[in-house]
């Protein structure tokens, strides 16, 4: 798995979101995204609501890139309480058909360097 996410990553389709605090990895998410889709694979946190703080910032951006959707791929407690909301295997295989056929962002991603 990490050989091929060290892959996808190099050409264009994982990306990661990291927060750091004091020089420090405080935590992040990874995932892979095609077309306006982001496909979540996992968050981490050695700093409380560090991941949380990654998130928001990934949220504000992929809304400014206009992506629709980000497929968390199993609904907790944890993401409905950052809002994910479950939906039937038919709405969200004709969300994949309409978001994957519009072209999104390769290559590296470089987020707006702004304070939360």
């Amino acid at each position: 798995m990490i050989e091929a996410f060290c892959q996808l990553h190099q050409i264009g389709y994982a990306h990661s979101v990291e927060t750091w605090y004091q020089g420090k990895l405080a935590g992040g998410l990874y995932g892979v995204a095609f077309g306006r889709v982001f496909f979540g694979e996992s968050m981490f946190s050695r700093v409380t609501d560090a991941s949380k703080v990654a998130f928001v910032k990934l949220v504000q951006q992929l809304t400014d890139w206009e992506y629709e959707l980000i497929d968390c791929q199993v609904y907790n407690n944890h993401l409905a309480s950052l809002g994910a909301i479950e939906i039937p295997r038919r709405d969200f295989r004709a969300l994949l058909d309409r978001l994957c056929e519009r072209p999104g962002y390769t290559g590296r991603w470089q987020l707006e360097n702004e304070p939360l």
